[in-house]
């Protein structure tokens, strides 16, 4: 699939100035353009994993240390099966989705139903943070659109309020046409008008992929979220879609299997007239790694 897209994406983060809540701004058509390249997703499988990128892209650019990683996991009963996204802390993003060929009807208003193709069950987040022993938490799925279970479970798992919108259009060729997302999170204390502002702002902000679709940069999507609310632009990151998968560490992966599993394999493929070795395939990049008998048991 060609990806027309060559721009990278993008995220902006913000905090307003009497400190009530920080703001991040993600335009994510590169990153969700190259999910949909790897995984060769139909359009409502498109929109599932790359609203899950999109997010997890930003969750990362909040871990406190550069080696921290966070993953985001929705296992629903729907058709799309298990969706999966990795973010590290500068903002680049892997992810999977189980059954690529996810695609129910249509909702009545014409818009793809990521919640049929979600359907019920749970989100889980784990946060790989220095040290010490991840951080596990979760709550069943509200309504399997995913902005609205991400920010329930920062609102019940971790007591932060946050407003998250999410949006991915799919063009008629099956690539990304716009996506993007705006995070908002309150801090401790934060001053009542201000959160009264941000609430209003919301409204403004349902149809995110439409606003990067009509050409607004991330400043000017900022500026809608905080309209009359001062406001202070930190930085601006460059992103991606990155897999850190390796022959290495595939081999080893392999190989954690220990020695009888893996001879069992080699039988079976010897079986089946097949030559004795191995292949694995990444399922964040499909990259496929083959290895002999020899390079496995040594």
């Amino acid at each position: 699939m060609e990806n027309k897209n060559i721009k990278t994406s993008k995220i902006l983060r913000a905090m307003t100035r009497d400190g009530s809540a920080r703001l991040l701004v993600i335009d994510s058509r590169k990153i969700v353009n190259d999910a949909i390249a790897f995984h060769k997703t139909t359009p409502t499988a498109s929109a599932a994993l790359g609203r899950l990128v999109t997010a997890t892209s930003m969750i990362g650019t909040m871990l406190p240390e550069p080696n921290d990683s966070v993953t985001v996991s929705i296992q629903g009963d729907g058709e799309a099966g298990r969706i999966l996204a990795v973010g590290d802390y500068f903002g680049n993003v892997k992810g999977y989705i189980q059954n690529p060929a996810a695609n129910p009807p249509k909702k009545p208003n014409g818009k793809l139903d990521v919640g049929a193709a979600v359907g019920r069950g749970t989100i889980s987040f784990v946060k790989s943070v220095g040290a010490v022993e991840p951080q596990i938490g979760t709550i069943e799925l509200v309504s399997g659109e995913i902005a609205e279970d991400i920010a329930t479970y920062f609102a019940k798992s971790e007591q932060i309020p946050t407003v998250l919108s999410l949006g991915v259009l799919v063009d008629t060729d099956y690539t990304c046409l716009a996506s993007g997302g705006v995070l908002i999170q309150l801090m401790p204390f934060p001053d009542e008008d201000t959160v009264d502002l941000i609430e209003r702002n919301a409204a403004d902000l349902v149809n995110i992929s439409r606003l990067f679709e009509k050409g607004l940069d991330l400043k000017e999507i900022a500026d809608i979220a905080m309209r009359d609310i001062p406001y202070d632009h930190f930085d601006t990151l460059e992103v991606s879609y990155k897999c850190d998968c390796s022959e290495e560490r595939m081999k080893k992966k392999i190989q954690s299997l220990g020695r009888p599993e893996i001879e069992k394999m080699l039988d079976e493929q010897e079986s089946e007239g097949k030559a004795r070795e191995l292949t694995a395939i990444c399922r964040f990049c499909n990259t496929e790694y083959t290895y002999t008998e020899k390079e496995l048991l040594k």
